[in-house]
């Protein structure tokens, strides 16, 4: 079976200085999500024989760039013991994946439930709605297929997962920011993985790969609608939007970048080696830098004050924001081509 090439997709960064300016990225956006999308089941190579999940399968085995598969003792287990390890650690951050969609997707159903007829907002969150669908059906799928006892977030989150589909109630704004806390640390280290040159297992490329493209338009999205909305916030709401949005993002950097437990316990991995590898200096800078975008969209809103740097700092996301960066010196489209 040939398995197209799916281009790594750059999120959409442009100004929103009147409205008309923001309908046009949701517009675009839009338009996108109907020219280039994919099926869960139709899309991915679930069947050709390449792509069959072993857990004893090299291609599993973590690279150097990630934090456990970097250290002395995971490069000393046998090497079936690196690969099921490595499948854990792929399926677990599927179902977590899933598992926060179905957060989003609730969450955007509340938002979109008030919108008025002809919002153009509403049939972007119906196209991301379809989208974040299709991709908890491959995550699922593919953590089936692994034959995992996964689980995914702690159960001390369930309440997290109670309160956060009414956030859209009291808080849009908060509620996008929610949603990129959750999207753009995945989004790191996706890309991250990929573009080392590590040999991925060619179905976890092919999913993460079209996760990359969607996800783009997905956060393209969030981040215009914030840099629509929170300049006309009065200041005591922005304020408190700006006091809360460190937690929520060092919290949901933490999930997404965190060992799961079951998987330590299992395979009895030794606690000087989870500190070793997900509290020691390298993995405290790939949690500042995996909110790095978020860091500098906040402080382009005004959302970074006195308090609430020291906040950032409290969280250990704080660093000085870096000018916006693009992919090769050019800026992409959410659709995965070049802009010119």
């Amino acid at each position: 079976m040939t398995r197209p090439t799916i281009a790594l997709s750059e999120e959409t960064r442009e100004k929103v200085s009147d409205r008309a300016s923001y309908v046009s990225v949701i517009d675009r956006l839009s338009k996108a999500s109907v020219d280039k999308h994919w099926d869960a089941y139709a899309d991915v190579p679930w069947d050709d024989p390449d792509c069959q999940v072993d857990p004893k399968d090299p291609r599993w085995i973590l690279p150097p760039i990630d934090r456990l598969g970097a250290t002395e003792w995971y490069r000393s287990q046998p090497v079936e013991m690196q690969a099921e390890i490595g499948l854990w650690r792929t399926a677990t951050a599927m179902k977590i994946g899933l598992q926060f969609e179905n957060l989003l997707q609730r969450g955007l159903l509340t938002y979109a439930y008030k919108l008025r007829n002809g919002s153009p907002e509403y049939r972007y969150a119906m196209h991301e709605l379809v989208e974040e669908g299709h991709h908890s059906m491959m995550f699922q799928e593919f953590v089936n297929r692994s034959g995992l006892p996964i689980r995914g977030m702690p159960k001390s989150l369930d309440l997290l997962a109670r309160i956060v589909p009414w956030v859209p109630r009291l808080s849009t704004e908060m509620f996008f920011i929610f949603v990129l806390g959750g999207e753009d640390p995945i989004d790191y280290v996706q890309r991250k993985m990929l573009k080392n040159g590590h040999t991925m297992h060619p179905l976890a490329e092919t999913i993460v790969r079209i996760h990359i493209a969607e996800e783009a338009r997905h956060i393209s999205f969030a981040r215009h609608y914030l840099k629509h909305r929170v300049p006309k916030m009065i200041r005591i709401r922005r304020w408190t939007l700006g006091l809360l949005t460190p937690g929520v993002l060092g919290i949901m950097a933490r999930i997404m970048l965190s060992p799961p437990g079951p998987m330590v316990r299992h395979y009895g991995i030794p606690k000087d080696v989870v500190r070793e590898a997900y509290q020691g200096p390298l993995a405290k800078a790939e949690i500042r830098d995996c909110v790095g975008k978020l860091r500098e969209l906040a402080v382009e809103l005004g959302l970074v004050g006195p308090v609430s740097r020291r906040l950032w700092r409290a969280n250990g996301i704080w660093d000085e924001p870096r000018a916006a960066r693009t992919a090769g010196g050019k800026t992409a489209r959410p659709d995965g081509r070049e802009a010119r």
